[in-house]
Order: structure tokens, then C-alpha cells, then sequence
């Protein structure tokens, strides 16, 4: 089995080789950067499998980095490391297309524990090649690869296993607490909302492929979300 390539981005660098380090001793590869230009070199010539992104960086901060990569084309799933603890600060990182948050001061194995819940959603379980489909909408559980119609969308590690777990249980309702417990294996506390921010983000990039098909995901008041043909 290939090693785990990690990528830790932060400014300061005893926090930034702990990690690399931890990481090391459970066998993965891992590389460090101190600024958000160094960051998105070494992505260009590592490419890592995870990355850990601090905030407040010198140059570009850990926002910029990931829009950055974002535009590049990288999908690789991204964990954010930082001293913002508001709530405000966490949604915006996971609204902006990262796949988890973790505060300063942390501990590692958590941290870890963390990177290893976000690479088993982004490789996704050993599951038999399968197709899901629901109405125009297929997903190749051994590509990743999922269509509206024709178009082929991309999609964050964190929309694809939400989007699968949907369309896995269609027609039945999910609750938030369901796709939580499925999809990030531990609570938020109930402070932030982000599974809605999730589906926003699905229904957006699923709905501009529809081509006057009508949406997919529904919200079903008081309860949850499923995924179905409008007509139903």
C-alpha cells in the first residue's frame, strides 16, 4: 500500500514539524511550508494526499491557499489548523471548501484521528464497484466519478460522501444528526450548520447542471434532507 502524503502548512514551525513528525511515526510521508507560497509549491510538486492548513499565514493566508488550489484543480481534502475558534471562523472555513477545523491549542492524536476520519471519506470505503442513480444524477463508486446528465461535476471529498450517503438511502429521509454521524463520525457540538452549508454547496453545483430538469435535494421541514425526482 503507497504511503499517505501529507502536506502541514504553518507558520509556525515547531507546530508544523510535530505534526510532520507524528505523521512520519505512523508511517505517511510528510512535508512542510511556512507561508502560503511555499505551501502551493510543494502541493504542485508533492501532491499530497491531506493537507493541514493554518489560517494566519505571512503571505497568502490559508483561505487564499485554498482557493488557490481550488483553481488549480486540487481536490485534495483540507483540514484546517488555526488559533480562530469562533464559530463564524469555522463555517467560513468549511463554506470555503475545507473538510474539517480543528483549534490551537490541540492534541495530536486528535488531530490524526481527524486526518484519518477525512482520508477514509476521500477514498471512500471498500465497497464492490457500483453505480448509484437517481434520475440523471450517477455516481461510479469506483471512479468518483459523478454526472448530472453528461456533465461530469467535481466535487469535495466532503460533498461526495455526503452526496453518496443521499443517494445510497434514496427516497428515504435523512435527519442532520444521521448525515453527521455518517459523514463526519463526530459532533460539532451543535453550534455550527454545517451540514446545511454542505448541501447548499451540492445543490448549487448539482442544480447548474440540470438544465431545467429541476432540483434534487429536497429539504423536508422539521426533519431532513433526501435526495429524489421532484415528481415523486
Amino acid at each position: 500500500m503507497e504511503k499517505v502524503r501529507l502536506l502541514v502548512v504553518d507558520d509556525d514551525p515547531p507546530i508544523a514539524d510535530l505534526v510532520a513528525t507524528v505523521a512520519r511515526y505512523e508511517g505517511w510521508e510528510a512535508v512542510t511550508a511556512n507561508s502560503g507560497e511555499e505551501a502551493l509549491r510543494l502541493a504542485a510538486e508533492f501532491h499530497p494526499d491531506i493537507v493541514v492548513l493554518d489560517l494566519m499565514l505571512p503571505d497568502v493566508d490559508g483561505f487564499g491557499v485554498l482557493d488557490r488550489l481550488r483553481a488549480a484543480g486540487a481536490m485534495v481534502p483540507v483540514v484546517f489548523l488555526t488559533a480562530r475558534d469562533g464559530v463564524a471562523d469555522r463555517v467560513a472555513g468549511l463554506t470555503r471548501g475545507g473538510d474539517d477545523y480543528l483549534v490551537k491549542p490541540f492534541a495530536v492524536e486528535e488531530l490524526m484521528a481527524r486526518l484519518r476520519t477525512v482520508l477514509r471519506r476521500s477514498a471512500g470505503p471498500g465497497f464492490q464497484r457500483s453505480v448509484l442513480r437517481v434520475a440523471d444524477l450517477t455516481m461510479d463508486e469506483d471512479t468518483r466519478e459523478v454526472r448530472r446528465g453528461e456533465k461530469l461535476l467535481t466535487l469535495t471529498p466532503t460533498e461526495y460522501e455526503v452526496l453518496r450517503y443521499l443517494m445510497r438511502k434514496s427516497p428515504t429521509v435523512l435527519t442532520k444528526a444521521q448525515i453527521l454521524d455518517h459523514v463526519w463520525e463526530y459532533g460539532f457540538g451543535g453550534r455550527s450548520n454545517v451540514v446545511e452549508l454542505v448541501v447548499s454547496r451540492l445543490r448549487r453545483k448539482l442544480d447548474e447542471s440540470d438544465d431545467g430538469r429541476g432540483p434534487l435535494i429536497h429539504t423536508v421541514r422539521g426533519f431532513g434532507y433526501v435526495i429524489r425526482q421532484a415528481a415523486e
